[in-house]
């Protein structure tokens, strides 16, 4: 689509506004009376007044009527730009986000952008730096790398980096699945290292802030090139600073996490999506995007090719290997010397247990620690339902309905059914033993190391969690305490199983590997394959033998054996399986309404409502709920959410395109906050 709005006709001199708001339409107000018509254009940011406030919006269309009479549309105070900020490209795949998220455009702008270009006093600033790099495309854009010392490449790194270099210069998707520390990140360099010499320039997508450093680190010692940061602990400034660096082609790699992906570049190369199963690629608020589908459709429009790695990819992505839309490339080896750890399994009902921690594993890990080792302790809690088991026999709860697991409530205590709705009073008896021992399954990382504290007094214990990274710097200071050795016993939950490189660490400690087992989630099974994958990766690296033990009552579990006898993509197959006898994503597609206030009856009648409107569209589309969410009560609302399912993608999409503005004009919209998600990853 052309950039350009209007460049013939003088009269088109009401310019439609697409204003950050949460409004599915675009605001008309007058063109300024002395701005050229010639250099209207698609994109430009403008001043408006709205309401009593001043707002930036952007130019979406100009025309020459309007359903308003002239003398009561405002004008525009003034249009910042001197051309579009973003490139055609960006701007189409801004466009399709809002179509497919549902969500305003104008929104979608601002998401973009760095907060710094919401404010019309930058603006002189910017022109005068766009001025001054004007010319900036024009000169020479030859790249050289380091001349480094590459780790020898394997024959299936050799295989994948000649495969995948075949392919610059034109879309393609490639899945690079590699078993943990197959060395993936060498086969990013190699293809980066062409993509540079081409002249172009490389973004690279990473799920966590706290893996930003390393990897530019890794980067930093390969290439004599401009290298810069997207992450959501820069100032304003500096993001504003490496957007522009990266927008005038001064930037040859551009590393960041989610938002990173809406990073303009001069010449696109590459986009490569590091451990693109993460669940931290779905943005949980406002625009609920997921940057590793966006990379797809962004790829596709820049005409360069997509590499998703992981040693555990996701369904997803599997499915749409088998589906030829993704070439796979396997990476199945470690690399170097490295060997693949051993397992064992630690049956519970046979163990004398403290606060989480069997006798046979504190008896493990105190003949690793006296070898001077390190231990990683795994507590796999984030993202699960709370469930109820027996502690004599493993029992779990199953919903009568729908077999889904069933989640624990407490005020007053009953199961539920956050899939279907159906509720139960919670069991006085085991109904598997008749047994009395029925508690939630759940340990904090800060009781683990109290406990452990008791038994170790003199060892060095770094806990990293969600509790004590939250300061700025913190977490790369306790990875450095790691990296020094002066922890001796490292205790975390998801945040240590990513991507990170412990030399020293022969001993991995997987404490509660049945919450993932029976979770009401149903991608909690993948999730639980994939967070034993990627921890157990930690163990063994180098050329140090590993050990992984893993704490379960239920040891003989099919699904245990088949992920470790097998290996995560053999037990991803048995998964896909599952989904499509359950008919559920990828082989059907899924949107979440939420809705709450602070009146309970509030969010149930609006889904109702909405309900009614959905099933009165499309009969394909199967409506489930509403059900009060996992946390039904939060800072005071009462939450409760919809769900609807189709097997067509582009049945539902029709059916939310339909029931989206007739749902916001409902009078019960204005008592409850709502939201929709497409795509969701959290059920609950």
């Amino acid at each position: 689509m052309s950039n350009t709005v209007d460049n013939v006709s003088n009269s088109k001199n009401i310019l439609k506004i697409a204003i950050p708001a949460p409004l599915h339409q675009y605001f008309e107000y007058l063109a300024p009376s002395h701005f050229p018509r010639m250099k209207l254009k698609k994109g430009l940011r403008v001043l408006v007044p709205f309401g009593k406030r001043k707002k930036i919006g952007f130019l979406m269309e100009t025309s020459e009527s309007s359903v308003w009479p002239k003398n009561k549309l405002k004008q525009v105070i003034t249009i910042l730009d001197d051309f579009p900020l973003l490139p055609d490209s960006l701007q189409q795949l801004i466009e399709w986000t809002s179509r497919y998220y549902h969500c305003p455009i104008g929104e979608v702008f601002a998401n973009a952008l760095p907060n710094a270009l919401r404010s019309e006093k930058m603006s002189k600033k910017l022109k005068k730096f766009l001025k001054e790099n004007k010319t900036h495309k024009d000169t020479d854009t030859s790249i050289s790398s380091k001349s480094r010392k590459a780790l020898p490449l394997n024959n299936h790194q050799q295989q994948a980096v000649a495969t995948i270099i075949h392919s610059l210069g034109q879309f393609k998707t490639f899945l690079l699945n590699g078993v943990t520390g197959s060395g993936k990140t060498e086969v990013y360099l190699e293809v980066i290292e062409a993509v540079l010499n081409r002249g172009e320039q490389a973004l690279v997508l990473v799920p966590e802030i706290g893996l930003t450093p390393q990897m530019l680190a890794r980067f930093q010692t390969c290439f004599s090139v401009p290298l810069i940061l997207f992450h959501s602990k820069l100032t304003d400034t500096q993001r504003l600073e490496n957007w522009l660096l990266s927008k005038v082609g001064k930037a040859s790699i551009v590393i960041g996490t989610r938002s990173a992906l809406f990073t303009p570049l001069l010449r696109p190369g590459v986009i490569i999506v590091d451990e693109e199963h993460d669940s931290s690629f779905k943005q949980q608020k406002g625009l609920r995007y997921h940057a590793r589908d966006l990379a797809l459709v962004r790829g596709r429009l820049e005409n360069i090719p997509v590499i998703l790695g992981s040693a555990t990819a996701s369904l997803e992505s599997i499915f749409n290997a088998h589906q030829k839309r993704y070439q796979i490339i396997h990476l199945p080896q470690r690399a170097g010397m490295a060997r693949q750890p051993s397992f064992r399994f630690i049956d519970l009902r046979h163990e004398k247990m403290d606060h989480g921690f069997s006798s046979s594993l504190l008896q493990t890990m105190k003949k690793h620690l006296q070898k001077q080792s390190q231990v990683l302790l795994f507590l796999n809690r984030r993202g699960f339902s709370p469930v109820i088991r027996c502690q004599d026999c493993g029992w779990t709860a199953d919903c009568q309905r729908c077999e889904q697991k069933m989640s624990f409530h407490k005020n007053p205590a009953h199961l539920l059914c956050h899939y279907c709705g159906y509720r139960r009073p919670l069991d006085r008896y085991c109904l598997g033993c008749q047994g009395q021992q029925l508690l939630p399954l759940g340990q904090g990382t800060q009781r683990l190391e109290q406990t452990l504290q008791k038994y170790f007094p003199h060892i060095g214990i770094v806990r990293v969690d969600r509790d004590n990274t939250q300061r700025k710097g913190s977490f790369n200071e306790l990875l450095k305490t790691i990296h020094d050795n002066k922890g001796q016993i490292l205790i975390g939950t998801q945040m240590l199983a990513k991507g990170h490189h412990f030399p020293n660490v022969t001993l991995v400690g997987i404490l509660e590997a049945d919450s993932g087992l029976f979770s009401a989630d149903f991608r909690a099974l993948e999730r639980t394959g994939q967070l034993l994958t990627q921890v157990a990766g930690r163990s063994g690296r180098a050329d140090k033998c590993g050990e992984v033990l893993i704490q379960t009552h239920h040891p003989e579990h099919p699904l245990f054996n088949h992920l470790i006898e097998q290996g995560y993509f053999s037990f991803s197959e048995i998964l896909l399986q599952e989904r499509q006898r359950s008919l559920l994503p990828p082989y059907s597609y899924l949107a979440l309404i939420h809705a709450e206030a602070f009146n309970a009856a509030y969010p149930f009648n609006f889904l109702n409502e909405v309900k009614i409107q959905a099933e009165c569209i499309k009969k394909e589309v199967n409506v489930l709920g509403p059900v009060p969410s996992l946390r039904p009560r939060c800072a005071g609302y009462f939450r409760s959410q919809l769900l609807l399912q189709a097997k067509s993608r582009y049945v539902l999409q029709r059916v939310l395109a339909q029931i989206i503005k007739p749902v916001s004009l409902l009078n019960s919209s204005r008592r409850v906050r709502w939201s929709l998600d497409v795509d969701p990853i959290e059920l609950f």
